[in-house]
């Protein structure tokens, strides 16, 4: 087991040299090294850059990429965290962006501008589990001049790999499916490119949002079992996903395994399997609200991707604050449920559905 270097600060062999780079852990420390090269061998990259969180990644991201009179083509269906931070952040600055639906490429196209610097993508998205067509995105990014990012949280390296698509950069809330276990905050950014890279690492020294070694030590568990709790998610999805779309309480079920799913010949392409994240419509709040108070095993909260089930109500809790006309927009609907569907006993997880569904 790599060690966890607890400390903030190495001691120096003179003044102003420090023994292989190693002067302050802010800079630099060896276990967030160790899980560095662990996510970037993931991602079959060359770099990897570890951040405090997902949302500091996107920021890292941005300031790396952009500064003001520049624009970003981002996914319109993407973490509602994403949306307030370009809305209420970004657009004091400077930055111009717009929100797209990436599933078709002909309108990211007409989206770039001369000044579109980035494009951003989710895929599967969240919360409505669409998929977007990376190498589509990567080559219109580049005619452009632009770099294309993806968020790979949702689907990990083990299912999907983007830079192997032609993204230039995957981005990871490795809290989620990475770390796996739910009892860590953390994000981070995966590139081939040198310059992109020095620009990674200049935003963790110079703004700081670095996670702490224990932080890092616990994602480097959770990618030894990456490869065994995925599988596990996946067929548990799939059963939960089969069971919610031919319920009658359920209006619409969004799970890229469904054949009707609008990318579903997409998926099976361009990913290994089709993930564990399942949501679907209930007609209404009260409904959606109902049936996440009435679930025992899927356990009502925020986040996703850990070895437990959970579910949440996007429109009230993780997409609360963006804003109503764009919900419309991206068909999240008051009655939409979301679930992460965990490495439970499956028929435990269909059960608990089923009696939830059935208090509607």
């Amino acid at each position: 087991m790599p060690p966890i270097y607890q400390t903030s600060t190495y001691v120096q062999q003179r003044v102003g040299a420090p023994i292989d780079g190693y002067d302050y852990a802010r800079v630099k420390n060896p276990t967030r090294e160790a899980l560095q090269d662990n996510l970037a061998a993931l991602e079959n990259g060359r770099h990897g850059a570890a951040f405090a969180s997902g949302l500091a990644s996107i920021e890292a991201l941005i300031k790396a990429t952009l500064r003001s009179g520049d624009h970003l083509v981002c996914g319109a269906d993407v973490y509602g965290g994403v949306d307030r931070m370009l809305r209420h952040v970004w657009e004091k600055f400077g930055v111009g962006f717009d929100f797209v639906d990436t599933t078709d490429a002909e309108a990211v196209r007409a989206a770039v501008r001369p000044e579109t610097r980035l494009i951003h993508v989710e895929t599967p998205s969240n919360p409505m589990i669409t998929i977007t067509d990376i190498a589509a995105c990567a080559a219109i990014a580049h005619e452009a001049g632009a770099c294309l990012s993806v968020d790979n949280t949702f689907a990990t390296p083990f299912l999907q790999r983007p830079l192997e698509l032609g993204a230039d950069v995957v981005m990871h809330s490795t809290t989620k499916f990475l770390n796996g276990h739910s009892d860590m905050i953390g994000g981070a950014l995966i590139t081939d490119s040198d310059e992109l890279a020095e620009r990674f690492r200049f935003q963790q020294k110079t703004t700081g949002a670095v996670p702490g070694p224990f932080d890092c030590w616990l994602v480097l568990r959770g990618t030894k079992t990456l490869h065994l709790r995925m599988p596990a998610h996946c067929r548990n999805a799939a059963a939960a996903a089969a069971l919610l779309d031919g319920h009658e309480a359920v209006e619409r079920v969004h799970f890229p395994g469904l054949p009707h799913h609008p990318q579903h010949e997409l998926a099976g392409r361009q990913m290994r399997d089709y993930g564990s994240m399942v949501s679907f419509d209930l007609g209404s709040r009260e409904r959606a609200n109902a049936f996440a108070a009435a679930t025992r095993v899927f356990q009502l909260a925020e986040s996703l991707g850990g070895v437990e089930s959970l579910v949440s109500v996007p429109s009230s809790m993780t997409h609360a604050s963006v804003p109503e006309e764009k919900k419309k927009e991206i068909g999240l609907t008051p009655g939409l449920v979301r679930l992460s569907v965990g490495v439970e006993d499956e028929a435990d997880l269909l059960e608990d559905l089923e009696q939830a569904l059935g208090t509607l």
